[in-house]
Parts: structure tokens; sequence; C-alpha cells
């Protein structure tokens, strides 16, 4: 998979996404039901993950995996352990969540789904007017569950998608909050910007 990995910069010490999430989205007609419809081309990072949240193709999730692992991994010094973002959305099988797992997997150190948990339903971020409001509404509705061993560990927060960098940011400060957490890197599949 070709891909255009780019830093992203934010409270966490180094963060990094793979490609954009699309490349271009142009309107085509509504549909039967009169809903706009929409011609979008993506980069194949941006496809694999749009038909792996939306289409459930589960089949994209070693590949998505495997491409964080390629061109991302060699970047992080000394990652003991994955964390997924907490998903906003509630699924059955949540595509995050079985990105990091896989990824954490490839690289050879454990995934800690029970680290960081979301423990409220937050509005949708795009309902909320500004970023300072967006982080302060996501900073109450994590925490941090005490399962580490004592010493203090590099962890790498890997989410799906990075728009405004508000949750990442919220569960950055969470986890700094967190005596056992130290470094925090931070690595997406795609990018809006």
């Amino acid at each position: 998979m070709e891909v255009n990995v780019e830093e992203i910069r934010g409270t966490w010490n180094l963060g990094y996404s793979l490609d954009k999430h699309t490349l271009s989205s142009t309107p085509i007609g509504p549909n039967e039901y009169g809903h706009m419809q929409f011609d979008t081309i993506r980069p194949p990072a941006g496809e694999a993950l749009y038909q792996l949240k939306y289409r459930y193709d589960f089949s994209q999730v070693p590949i998505i995996a495997n491409q964080l692992a390629t061109s991302l991994a060699g970047r992080y010094q000394g990652i003991s352990l994955v964390i997924p973002m907490p998903p906003s959305k509630l699924r059955n099988r949540q595509p995050v969540v079985e990105i990091a797992r896989e990824f954490a997997r490839i690289i050879g150190v454990q995934c800690h789904e029970d680290l960081l948990i979301k423990t409220t339903v937050t509005p949708a971020m795009k309902d909320t007017a500004s970023r300072d409001e967006k982080v302060s509404a996501l900073l109450n509705a994590f925490v941090v569950n005490d399962v580490l061993e004592d010493r203090p560990h590099n962890v790498l927060i890997v989410d799906d998608l990075y728009d405004t960098g508000s949750s990442l940011e919220a569960a950055t400060q969470v986890l700094r909050s967190y005596p056992k957490v130290d470094q925090i890197f931070v690595a997406t599949v795609t990018r809006k910007r």
C-alpha cells in the first residue's frame, strides 16, 4: 500500500498518520430517498479504513495494521504497550480495537484495551463549537484504569481518524495524570487535513 505519512502535532510526544482520509468528494445527485450521493476518491489507507468501518470488511484489519507497522513503528522509540482509542460509536466489533490488537501483535508488545476507558457518552463533536470545549467535554469522559505494573511505560495510542485532535488531546491529558505512563505516542490510519 502506498501511503503519504505526515506528522500530527498535539500534546503527545510524537504522532503520525498514514495518509489522508479522502482525496476528493464530488456530489453526484440525490438517491431515491433524497440523500445526496458523492463520488469519493480515497487513497489506499482511506479506502481500507472505509471498507472496515462502513462495510464491515474485517479482512482490512491485517492490511491496515501491517501498514502501520511498516510505515510508523520504527519512528517511535521504546513503545512498551499499545492502547486503542476508546471508540465513540458502539459496535459489536470495534474497528480501532481490532487494528490496535493486530498492530501490537505484529510489533510484539501488549495491547491494553482496558487502560483508557470512556465512561460517558459525549455529544457529537461536530456539534461542539470550539476545540477547547471539545477537549473539556472529552476530558471528563475518559478515565485511566490502574492495570499496569509499576514501571513507567511508553504508550502508543492507535486511532482510526485524526480530525481536530481533540479526542487524542483529551486522552493524552488523562494518561499524563497516570504515573505509570511516561511518553505518549499517537498513530492514526487517516487524517482529514
